[in-house]
């Protein structure tokens, strides 16, 4: 699928990448596979019990083509703020594209180096990952900068991609970032690990 030796290592957004190399082939099957999902199981309905509100700043990590910007953006409002983060350059492209199309305003787009967003510190009152962490080859790193990025009293939503539940869950829990706080079949919510930055407690 790559032929590139440099693209292999990191992986966000379903394609294994190095500094966003990626096969362009790959990248326009794994949009029409998120296409085909979303028919099935709409953006508004994977968003909804999340509690994105007006104003808020979220963070979609390993945004891929921008399935659930439009919902995001919309709940978000004029006053919130999106960062569609991810570590493949067609992947943010595309992003920078739907933004241009349908004028989402408030949706910034963000070129990762590797698990790095370059977010400033406590950006985001929620951050969503999603059908993405399957792909994932360091877990600490990848939590620990979602947990970086969060605000101390923000919230992490990650499903489970294409890993058992009980993978997904033994993952948070191994992790000294972040808490499970609900589960559901959807996703798991979690909250930051209290540390110098914070007080808040599970």
């Amino acid at each position: 699928m790559i032929s590139d030796p440099r693209c292999r290592g990191s992986r966000l957004s379903g394609t294994s990448v190095v500094g966003g190399c990626v096969s362009g082939i790959a990248f326009r099957l794994m949009a029409a596979m998120f296409r085909l999902r979303d028919t099935i199981r709409p953006p508004e309905a994977m968003l909804t019990p999340m509690g994105i509100e007006e104003g808020m700043a979220v963070v979609d990590y390993g945004c891929g083509p921008g399935s659930y910007l439009h919902a995001a953006s919309a709940r978000a409002g004029d006053h919130g703020r999106i960062y569609a983060v991810d570590i493949n350059e067609l992947a943010i492209a595309a992003v920078s594209r739907r933004i241009e199309r349908e004028g989402l305003g408030n949706v910034t787009a963000v070129l990762a180096h590797g698990y790095d967003s370059g977010l400033p510190d406590g950006t985001a009152d929620l951050v969503y990952a999603l059908d993405m962490v399957h792909q994932v080859d360091n877990p600490r790193a990848f939590l620990t900068e979602l947990r970086r990025i969060a605000k101390p009293d923000g919230t992490l939503i990650i499903d489970d991609g294409h890993l058992p539940r009980e993978t997904t869950r033994s993952l948070i829990e191994r992790s000294p970032a972040w808490v499970i706080v609900e589960e559901t079949a959807a996703f798991l919510r979690c909250r930051p690990v209290a540390d110098d930055r914070t007080t808040c407690t599970a």
